[in-house]
């Protein structure tokens, strides 16, 4: 990864202050889940999670998940790094890489974290969409190390919604966040192509139901008070 030293100095600068203003926040917010069994399921049966999610709520979803020692994929430019320099102060690892340049590399390192017993999660549509479209990464992943997919909605009561390709949701301060997990997913090892289209098929679908049913629960919530 070739950055040159004022952007590595920029990216310390924005995790310096991206950090405690995502702490300050987080802290004030309120956590609603359902479906954790699922989670329990996977760690009794000795294997870790592969969480799975939408790009657009990779921050509720990165306080959410913080300190469980999960690795990520962070892509190898300016972006990455800063994006990196923060998610490493909440309690994760990163793989460096993405869909569309050295993935292959990153998912490599992924398999080998899991056979050391550590847990991944991927944003599903990342990095550059279309968004709410499965990528198969997480599906390989499951097929080489015999861990099973664990697809996350993250929803949350208030919010605002960044003008971007993921219409990234931002909890506004002291609101619920609904978290929603859904049954794991299990992939046959050693997948062919045509499974793995299954899979990625069956990841997507699970993700919706969880968006409707993460909905629900906040039009619920809405409606109590």
């Amino acid at each position: 990864m070739n950055l040159t030293r004022r952007q590595r100095i920029e990216a310390a600068a924005i995790a310096a202050v991206g950090v405690p203003v995502i702490e300050m926040i987080g802290a004030t917010y309120r956590w609603i889940e359902r479906g954790t069994e699922h989670l329990e399921a996977i760690r009794r049966s000795g294997r870790q999670p592969i969480y799975a999610l939408w790009h657009g709520r990779i921050m509720p979803g990165t306080i959410y998940l913080r300190d469980r020692g999960i690795v990520v994929i962070t892509s190898e430019n300016f972006d990455g790094e800063w994006v990196a320099r923060i998610i490493h102060r909440f309690g994760y690892d990163t793989a460096r890489g993405s869909t569309s340049r050295n993935g292959a590399k990153a998912l490599v390192q992924l398999r080998r974290d899991m056979r050391q017993g550590r847990p991944v999660a991927f944003t599903v549509d990342g990095p550059r969409g279309p968004v709410e479209v499965a990528q198969p990464g997480a599906v390989w992943l499951a097929s080489v190390t015999g861990n099973p997919i664990l697809p996350l909605h993250v929803e949350a009561r208030a919010a605002w919604t960044v003008k971007s390709w993921d219409r990234h949701q931002v909890p506004k301060p002291g609101t619920e966040i609904v978290v929603t997990m859904g049954p794991p997913i299990e992939v046959p090892p050693h997948a062919e192509a045509e499974v793995i289209e299954r899979g990625r098929l069956e990841l997507q679908r699970a993700l919706g139901r969880l968006r409707a049913q993460a909905l629900d629960l906040v039009a619920d919530q809405k409606r109590s008070t």
